[in-house]
C-alpha cells in the first residue's frame, strides 16, 4: 500500500493531489462528490483519502499516551506544548497536540463518511459486487478505527454518520459513549464479515478481517473495563468472552505469527512481516513518518552531527524512560532482548530509541520510511490472556502458555501462575513506545493507582497526583467556544 495515493477530503469538495505520478490520475482541484466518481479507481483513491488521516495516528498515541504514561520521565527545560500533558495539568484546553487528535480524527470520519454516501448514491458505477462491497468494510473499518481512537481520548464526541456542513456540525450535540460504541460495533462486525484475509501487491496494508476482529476484540476489552465514574471509555460491560472469541479467531487464521527474532518486527526491511495485522504506512520523502524522532532528546542528533532533525519545541528537554520501567526489564538474570533494542542505554538519560535506523533516515528528522504498527499478533495473544485473567472462558496453563511465548522470543525463561499485574508488566516491556501502555493501564482498572505508586516510587515532583477526571483529555477550547453551550467541558480541567 505505500505505492498508494494518499489524498485528503478537506470538505464536501474534494481536493485531489498525488504522492505517485506512477498512478494513471487525473488532476482534479475543485469537482463536487457527484462529478467526482465515474469509475472504481476514483472510488479507491477516495478511500485511500480515508486511510490518509491514519498518519496522525502514531503521533496520537507517542505524545497522548505514551508521554501520559509511567514508562517516561519527561524532564522539560521551559514551557513546552507537551508539559502540561505529561505533567496531568488541568489547563490543557488549548494544547496542540490535544487539539489535533480531535481534528484529525474528524477529518478522518468525515472521509469516511463521504465515501459511504457516494458509495450509496454513485456505487452502481461500480459493477463488480466483490470491490463495492469491500469498499464499504475498508470504509466502515476506519470510521470505527476513528471513533475508538476518539472515545479513548475524549469520552464522549458527537456522534455524525453522514457528511454535515461546518454550520451542520455546530448543532451536534455530544453523544454518550455507550452510543458511539453502537456505531464502533456494527462498523467493525460488517468489516469483519467483508473484508478478506490478506491483500498481494499495492494493496498490501490495507485494512483485513482479522484487524477487524482484532480491533473489536480490543473494543470489547476497553468497554469491560471500570468507568471510575467518569464518562470515559470504560463501561465496565463484562463483555470478556466476546474478546476472547475474537482473538481465538485471529489466532486459528493461521496468518500470523511471532517472528523469531523480536528486533527484525521493526526492521526497515521487513514490514507488513508475518507478526503485523494492520499498521499505517509510510515512505520516505513522499510520505515520511516523524514519529519515529519523537520523544528522542535534541542532544542525541547533535550528538550524531544531525542538525535538522525533528526537534521543534523540544529545547534540552529530556524523554527519560522511566527508573521503574529500567529496573523491570532487569528482574531476571537472562537477558531481556527487548531492553537493549527499545531503549538507548548508552547515553545521559535512556530514552526510547526502538525504531531508530540512521542509515534509513530519509530527507530530514520528520522523513523515515518505516511503518507504525497499531496492531500485532503478540498483541493479540497478551490480549487474550487478559481476557481469560479478567473471566472469559480459559485456564491458568493457557494464560501461561500465551505469555511464555513472548518471554521466550524475548530471550526469557518461562514462568507459571501468571497473574494480571504480571502481564501487565510483560506488555508494558513488550510494546514500549507502541502508544500502548496509557490505555493498558486506563482498560486494567489500573490507572490511578500504578500511577500515583510510580509518581512516588520514582521520586517524581513535576507531576500532579492523578485523578479519575485526568484519564481522558479535555474538549479542546476552540471547540467549546464554537458555539456556546453545546459542548460542557469534561469535569477537571479549566
Amino acid at each position: 500500500m505505500k505505492k498508494l495515493v494518499y489524498i485528503t477530503l478537506l470538505s464536501a469538495l474534494f481536493g485531489l493531489t498525488s504522492c505517485d505520478d506512477q498512478l494513471d490520475q487525473k488532476p482534479v482541484s475543485s469537482t463536487t462528490a457527484e462529478s467526482f466518481y465515474t469509475n472504481t479507481n476514483d472510488f479507491t483513491q477516495a478511500i485511500n483519502g480515508v486511510y490518509s488521516k491514519l498518519t496522525s495516528y502514531p503521533s496520537q498515541v507517542l505524545w497522548l499516551g505514551e508521554m501520559r504514561s509511567d514508562n517516561l520521565n519527561v524532564l522539560h527545560d521551559g514551557n513546552r506544548d507537551w508539559q502540561g500533558i505529561n505533567d496531568f495539568s488541568p489547563n490543557i484546553t488549548t494544547t496542540g497536540f490535544i487539539s489535533s487528535a480531535w481534528n484529525d480524527n474528524f477529518n478522518g470520519i468525515f472521509n469516511a463518511n463521504s465515501v459511504l454516501q457516494a458509495l450509496e448514491t454513485k456505487g452502481s458505477i461500480i459493477t463488480d459486487a466483490t470491490p463495492k462491497t469491500r469498499f464499504t468494510a475498508e470504509t466502515r473499518f476506519l470510521r470505527a478505527f476513528y471513533y475508538f481512537q476518539l472515545v479513548r481520548t475524549f469520552g464522549k464526541v458527537p456522534l455524525i454518520e453522514k457528511p454535515l456542513t461546518a454550520v451542520e456540525v455546530e448543532s451536534v450535540p455530544r453523544s454518550n459513549v455507550s452510543d458511539i460504541y453502537k456505531l464502533i460495533i456494527a462498523d467493525l462486525e460488517f468489516a469483519s464479515q467483508n473484508l478478506p484475509l490478506s491483500y498481494t501487491g499495492a494493496n498490501i496494508g490495507r485494512a483485513t478481517s482479522n484487524a477487524a476482529k482484532g480491533l473489536l476484540g480490543l473494543v470489547y476489552l476497553t468497554r469491560s473495563g471500570p468507568t471510575y465514574n467518569i464518562e470515559g471509555a470504560g463501561l465496565a460491560s463484562n463483555e470478556y468472552d466476546k474478546a476472547l472469541a475474537l482473538f481465538n479467531e485471529v489466532i486459528a487464521s493461521n496468518q500470523y505469527q511471532l517472528l523469531p527474532s523480536y528486533p527484525s518486527v521493526f526492521a526497515y526491511d521487513n514490514e507488513n512481516n508475518k507478526e503485523v495485522i494492520f499498521d499505517v504506512q509510510f515512505m520516505s520523502s513522499s510520505n515520511g513518518a516523524g514519529f519515529p524522532s519523537h520523544l528522542v532528546p535534541v542532544a542525541f542528533w547533535t550528538g550524531q552531527g544531525i542538525s535538522n532533525a525533528y526537534g521543534n519545541g523540544y529545547g534540552a528537554s529530556n524523554f527519560n524512560v522511566s527508573k521503574e520501567l529500567r529496573a523491570s526489564y532487569l528482574t531476571t538474570s537472562a537477558s531481556d532482548i527487548r531492553n537493549t533494542f527499545n531503549i538507548q542505554l548508552s547515553y545521559s538519560q535512556p530514552f526510547i530509541k526502538k525504531y531508530i535506523d540512521l542509515a534509513k533516515r530519509g530527507t530530514n528528522g520528520r522523513d523515515w520510511s518505516i511503518n507504525f504498527i497499531v496492531l500485532r499478533y503478540a498483541d493479540i495473544l497478551l490480549l487474550k490472556a487478559e481476557a481469560i485473567l479478567k473471566g472469559a472462558k480459559g485456564t491458568q496453563t493457557e494464560v501461561d502458555a500465551l505469555v511464555n511465548q513472548v518471554r521466550n522470543r524475548a530471550g526469557l525463561p518461562s514462568i507459571a501462575n501468571v497473574s494480571f499485574d504480571a502481564l501487565l508488566e510483560e506488555r508494558r516491556k513488550e510494546f514500549l513506545g507502541e502508544g500502548i501502555r496509557w490505555n493498558d493501564l486506563v482498560r486494567s482498572g489500573n490507572a490511578i493507582t500504578k500511577m500515583n505508586a510510580w509518581i512516588k516510587n520514582d521520586g517524581i515532583l513535576t507531576i500532579n497526583p492523578i485523578i479519575p477526571e485526568f484519564l481522558i483529555y479535555p474538549v479542546p477550547a476552540t471547540e467549546i467556544g464554537t458555539k456556546v453551550g453545546l459542548y460542557q467541558q469534561n469535569p477537571g480541567y479549566n
